[in-house]
């Protein structure tokens, strides 16, 4: 049995109270701790105090306001996939809310804390006997080389989050509040290279919440992902797309794509040049062509996850084209 160490709890009521509750060196923040409580018990932080958000009750809030669809970051992911509102609005989040892990885990885990997930690694999400048993961990534990890419300088953990790549997808920003005020930055902003550090969360700060603008024109978006189960493990490749139409038509032609890969490292990945489908129908077969093979030649996946990274990258472009297909079949 894996033993969790020592620590106190502060359970705040507000968020004012949390912000006091983080003056503490070292506190770390919980809320579902379906990602910190495995981390702990592994000995990658021993933190002396975690502050629990469950009880403020202004992180739960889902509203739509001037044509923005805010979501606390305490709601949970069941609420997320659920939420009428946003399977109206953002069917794609909805989706990818709904097949995070399994029901007992999104019954607790919080959008906020699925955007803010840790990054993951073969080697380095495993308990501190195996790490000791490697020669001493890696750059995110406890040594100073990188398994994955031996020469490299930053770590490559990857950022396994659902709900980010289709937020980041849907142009959603992200509101921090700290010590210093608030903050409102896209949310690709908040995510940097390093897997050590690959959140631009300043000291203190808590996530409240989630802005999702409203689409003015028609749109046809999806999530997608791979994993070897169907429930429970992360994913191991997942793209979110994103097509604004001229019309609210399959056969309608497309203004805009955004295409977001995840799993590769620590940020999710923006896939460019997407121009060349723009203006062309979207029900065109070759509209899934071109996508998917612009994200098999974009997005080169590491082995820092399970599976060989070939694999991975062709499982990739399967899904990618698989999903447009499902969106063209849906209408």
């Amino acid at each position: 049995m894996l033993r969790l160490p020592q620590f106190e709890i502060s359970q705040p009521e507000t968020i004012e109270q949390a912000l006091v509750a983080l003056r503490t060196p070292g506190s770390r923040i919980v809320a579902g701790g379906t990602d910190i409580l495995p981390n702990l018990k592994h000995y990658l932080d021993q933190p002396p105090q975690l502050v629990h958000l469950g009880r403020v009750e202004q992180l739960r809030q889902i509203v739509i306001e001037n044509g923005v669809l805010r979501i606390g970051a305490g709601v949970t992911l069941t609420e997320v996939s659920e939420h009428p509102e946003i399977k109206k609005h953002c069917p794609s989040l909805a989706s990818a809310a709904g097949v995070v892990a399994s029901p007992l885990i999104r019954n607790m885990g919080t959008i906020g804390g699925n955007v803010n997930l840790d990054t993951r690694c073969r080697y380095v999400n495993q308990t501190a006997f195996w790490r000791e048993s490697i020669g001493g961990g890696c750059l995110k534990s406890e040594g100073n080389v990188c398994h994955v890419v031996p020469r490299g300088r930053n770590c490559v953990a990857a950022m396994s989050s659902d709900t980010a790549v289709t937020l980041v997808s849907l142009d959603a920003e992200i509101v921090q509040v700290g010590p210093k005020g608030q903050r409102v930055l896209p949310l690709i902003e908040y995510y940097g290279v390093d897997g050590v550090q690959h959140l631009k969360r300043e000291e203190g700060e808590i996530t409240t919440e989630l802005r999702v603008p409203i689409s003015r024109s028609p749109r046809r978006a999806a999530y997608a992902k791979w994993s070897v189960r169907k429930s429970i493990d992360f994913p191991l490749v997942s793209v979110a797309l994103r097509f604004d139409l001229k019309e609210d038509s399959v056969h309608a032609l497309v203004d805009t794509a955004k295409v977001v890969v995840g799993v590769l490292n620590a940020k999710p990945r923006v896939v460019s040049s997407l121009d060349m489908v723009h203006g062309k129908k979207f029900s065109d077969s070759s509209v899934a062509q071109t996508v998917s093979e612009a994200v098999f030649k974009q997005c080169k996946p590491l082995e820092n996850v399970p599976y060989e990274a070939a694999y991975r990258r062709q499982m990739l472009k399967i899904h990618t084209r698989r999903a447009i297909e499902n969106l063209v079949r849906e209408g």
